[in-house]
């Protein structure tokens, strides 16, 4: 007896990509570029990895193996480090979300951590509604919720703790001499730190 099979021939094939997939429309790998704002060169760029998504709505540009920035003033002097383990930037919005051991540090001393940050490109701030904690020469500071402008010159920290000058909260004291408070304040400090310049380092 004998017993013949016949197997046709199956070719994988995957679907079409579509307008509904979210492919990225580039990947590019050990990215060290500069990126320039209104023709003026303002940051680097340093990744792993950068994907382009212009499908996805919002439309955005995705950095998931970590990312690494510099800021320069109009010299190109470098003004401050940024870096997360993980980014997007939603290019229509002008917005960065940078999450996971978010690290900003500038030329004057401050330091700025938290396990995320937003980056607003059209009000040019920063803001966080995560633990945040923000060291500068003068103090230190941490709260639940933080808002600053781009240079870390003025910045909101509401539920805060730390340590920081009285006159920060009331002016100088009676005798004219301003003094070092430890104690945790009720609602939020706005303060601008004084100016000082410090190398900034990474």
């Amino acid at each position: 007896m004998i017993f013949v099979s016949c197997n046709q021939a199956h070719e994988h094939v995957a679907d079409a990509i579509n307008s509904q997939d979210s492919a990225s429309m580039m990947t590019s790998y050990g990215v060290n570029t500069l990126i320039s704002d209104s023709g003026v060169i303002k940051y680097r760029i340093v990744t792993e990895r950068w994907d382009v998504n212009t499908v996805k709505n919002p439309s955005r540009w995705e950095f998931m193996k970590g990312i690494f920035f510099e800021q320069f003033d109009e010299l190109l002097h470098v003004q401050a480090y940024i870096q997360a383990d993980t980014a997007w930037y939603y290019d229509q919005q002008r917005l960065w979300k940078l999450r996971g051991r978010v690290n900003i540090r500038n030329v004057n001393g401050v330091v700025y951590t938290s396990n995320e940050l937003y980056w607003d490109g059209l009000r040019h701030e920063f803001y966080s509604t995560e633990f945040s904690r923000i060291v500068t020469p003068e103090r230190t500071l941490e709260g639940s919720y933080f808002r600053s402008d781009e240079n870390m010159s003025h910045y909101l920290v509401t539920n805060s703790k730390g340590s920081f000058l009285a006159s920060d909260m009331s002016g100088e004291s009676s005798d004219g001499v301003s003094q070092p408070d430890t104690s945790s304040t009720p609602d939020s400090v706005y303060v601008r730190p004084a100016v000082v310049k410090h190398a900034a380092s990474r």
